[in-house]
């Protein structure tokens, strides 16, 4: 997070206007790229000179524990385990869908130090899922869970995992395909702006490559990009995620995306812009209907 920024925004808008503050860890919408342990000290001395609470949106925290234990100086020695304690030690709170780092396929977790808060939640979760103790999910979920985040925190798996989507990133940038670089941990991030120079961000060229990758190959993406953030003018990046799920796919699944992309991009001048024929007030990169525009 852009600590300076943060102040800023917190002079502007007033304390009293920010319920708190939340870091992304890792950063999905930046590419995939981990927060340091020295920026969530940074944010939390922030949070702390104004009073303010420190969440963490924490899906992927075993893999940003990882990139801190291999690229941040000094804490190559320690496991991940005593980095991911840190990381949480510094938060009065955390969301996690457990659907990423939990290792399962169903369920999350709200992490609450307030007991007033932790009060409140309860009593709206009985309404609306069901008691503190199972959430709505059942017994074997909850199971499920807790293993998922023993097993997320095992260095080798955390290896393998991280190691097998800087493979696929690898591939991409020798066959000339810009990527969000270095390669991030649950995704590789396309530069849809290069791959597509002939669409214009008013024509999603994001969304274009997405929809021209699974026609070609039944490759499933997401863009994130004019369609996600662009209704206020053209974003900072125009990207299509790769997210690559756990324990699901071989190399040769990995090697059959990236020929994939290497034959659609020897092709990329057949790829169309879009427009939007129906979308809704708020997050319309869900649900939003497009139609292909002429050549």
């Amino acid at each position: 997070m852009d600590v300076a920024a943060l102040e800023r925004l917190i002079a502007e808008s007033g304390r009293e206007r920010i319920p708190c503050v939340l870091l992304t860890v890792t950063n999905n919408s930046g590419g995939g790229q981990p927060v340091s342990l020295e920026n969530i000290r940074a944010v939390r001395a922030v949070c702390n000179r104004h009073r303010l609470p420190l969440f963490l949106d924490a899906c992927r925290f075993a893999e940003n524990a990882w990139f801190i234990k291999v690229r941040e100086p000094g804490q190559r020695d320690r496991k991940v385990r005593e980095i991911v304690r840190e990381m949480f030690d510094l938060a009065d709170g955390a969301t996690i869908s457990a659907k990423k780092d939990g290792l399962v396929n169903i369920g999350g977790l709200l992490l609450l130090r307030d007991a007033d808060l932790v009060r409140r939640a309860d009593e709206l979760l009985i309404l609306t899922e069901g008691f503190l103790t199972y959430g709505g999910l059942a017994g074997r979920d909850l199971e499920a869970m807790a293993q998922g985040f023993e097993e997320v925190v095992d260095e080798d798996y955390l290896h393998y995992r991280i190691r097998s989507t800087a493979y696929l990133g690898e591939k991409l940038l020798a066959a000339g395909i810009q990527i969000v670089e270095p390669p991030g941990g649950h995704a590789i991030y396309i530069d849809a702006a290069a791959f597509c120079p002939h669409i214009p961000p008013a024509q999603f060229p994001g969304q274009a490559l997405a929809v021209g990758l699974y026609r070609k190959a039944g490759i499933r993406a997401c863009e994130i990009g004019s369609v996600m953030f662009g209704r206020s003018g053209p974003p900072a990046m125009e990207l299509v995620r790769l997210a690559i799920p756990r324990r699901v796919y071989t190399q040769s699944h990995i090697d059959y995306v990236a020929e994939a992309l290497i034959e659609l991009a020897q092709e990329r001048h057949t790829l169309r812009g879009l427009a939007i024929t129906e979308e809704p007030p708020t997050l319309r990169h869900f649900t939003a209907r497009f139609r292909e525009l002429g050549p």
